[in-house]
């Protein structure tokens, strides 16, 4: 994991990641065919554009932390690595949402684990749940369309 020097700094990263989650999902709803994913896709665009939000309004002092559990179907251990293409089948575009999500999970776990105070702490554990929550949907939707 990368060494921060400063709060700021981690910040910075976090927020940077989202924008990149931001273009991503954007990229990836002009890929798709169909427009319900387009949609969820767009959606997802949006809630982590929310994300970038809180970061923003953490790294400025504003904290507002409500929790709850998520569940895991555990698909991406099973599932290999798929690097987004043109005209991506359904298949493939759920597992790198799902891939995505668990590594936004992770890097907001171990940011979690890092953090000196706890209200920070309990922010990214939050962000972390709010990553797993994402990476559930595309799970569930590929277990419709793989069984």
């Amino acid at each position: 994991m990368k060494t921060f020097k400063s709060f700021d700094e981690v910040m910075d990263f976090a927020i940077n990641a989202e924008i990149k989650a931001v273009s991503f999902y954007r990229m990836l709803a002009d890929f798709v065919e169909k427009p319900e994913m387009a949609d969820v896709l767009s959606g997802l665009a949006l809630q982590e554009s929310e994300h970038r939000t809180k970061l923003e309004a953490i790294k400025a002092g504003i904290v507002a932390i409500d929790e709850e559990e998520v569940g895991d179907l555990g698909i991406t251990d099973y599932v290999e690595d798929v690097k987004p293409y043109a005209k991506m089948n359904y298949i493939d575009l759920l597992v790198v949402g799902m891939k995505k999500e668990e590594t936004a999970r992770k890097l907001y776990t171990n940011l979690a684990t890092v953090a000196q105070k706890q209200e920070i702490r309990d922010i990214f554990l939050k962000l972390a749940q709010e990553e797993a929550e994402h990476k559930m949907r595309f799970e569930l939707e590929y277990d419709l369309a793989t069984f």
